[in-house]
């Protein structure tokens, strides 16, 4: 599916629908050029879910938790995650356990510590500034 968002609010109220048909279990990838919007995205993920804080960038946290209503969510940046060693010492081998929906952006820094059946969403700039082309993809495996 592709979506076309001329502002952050769009951006976010396209991730709000798709929310919808997201369970704890999902993994999903977030990737994009930097301010592409993917933590937009994960917002209006999060808000679909029922989730009414103050969500940020997880840029320097590596990984954000959430307990939203929809379910609990994870979202992680993996900017800064260069080897799997550093992917295992924060635990992510954990965060796979099917309880929680995970928002992973720059997923492609671990792609092979990714499990078997992902969502993808890409982000990626338009014609005009504050357009993007937001394309969201079936699962892999």
């Amino acid at each position: 599916m592709q979506y076309h968002s001329n502002s952050t609010e769009d951006t976010e109220r396209i991730a709000a629908d798709w929310a919808r048909t997201l369970a704890p279990g999902d993994v999903v990838t977030l990737d994009g050029d930097l301010g592409a919007g993917k933590t937009a995205f994960a917002r209006g993920v999060l808000r679909g879910l029922g989730y009414e804080g103050r969500v940020t960038s997880p840029t320097f946290a590596i990984a954000n938790e959430y307990d939203a209503p929809g379910g609990a969510v994870v979202h992680f940046d993996m900017y800064r995650i260069l080897d799997a060693e550093a992917l295992w010492e924060l635990g992510f081998d954990d965060y796979l356990d099917g309880e929680r929906i995970l928002l992973i952006e720059w997923s492609a820094n671990i792609a092979d510590a990714l499990p078997a059946h992902y969502k993808t969403v890409a982000i990626s700039y338009g014609d005009a500034p504050d357009t993007r082309v937001i394309t969201i993809g079936e699962e892999k495996a």
